[in-house]
């Protein structure tokens, strides 16, 4: 069965700026490159419920689900708990409260703001296509491993 995920756009325009993690040394794939704040549906949950969810549980960020908007899907053939593929759902926000912070630090190494102009080069590949379109008003669909 495919994995439900979601991601979160953090989009701080009047800064020009996003809320971006980097992976630790004790994540399971993708060490030491960036992501977007994403985490797994739980049974029974709606997608918004997990974007706020995980955004929280990451970040510290607060948001409503009327704040948040898709603006990209993300549909991967397989990844790492996923044999059968997983489906991001990445949504964008300009509404939030709360101030950025580090809560899973044995996950990852560092929570911070990154000017978009800027973005790091060493990003999981998924997240930099969804940011990417969003920023630039590109797709809005990226398929991965997928022959």
């Amino acid at each position: 069965m495919t994995l439900l995920v979601a991601a979160v756009i953090v989009h701080d325009r009047d800064a020009g700026r996003v809320a971006l993690l980097q992976r630790g040394e004790n994540a399971r794939f993708a060490r030491g490159r960036w992501h977007l704040p994403v985490g797994k549906s739980e049974p029974g949950e709606p997608i918004t419920r997990t974007a706020v969810r995980e955004l929280y549980e990451e970040t510290g960020l607060t948001v409503t689900p009327e704040a948040l908007e898709v603006v990209h899907l993300v549909h991967a053939a397989r990844g790492v708990d996923a044999p059968d593929g997983f489906l991001t759902v990445v949504f964008a926000t300009r509404e939030w409260s709360g101030e950025l912070e580090n809560r899973e630090p044995h996950k990852h190494a560092q929570v911070r703001w990154t000017d978009t102009g800027a973005l790091p080069d060493d990003f999981v590949e998924g997240d930099a296509a969804a940011l990417h379109g969003y920023l630039d008003g590109g797709p809005r669909l990226s398929l991965h491993d997928w022959e």
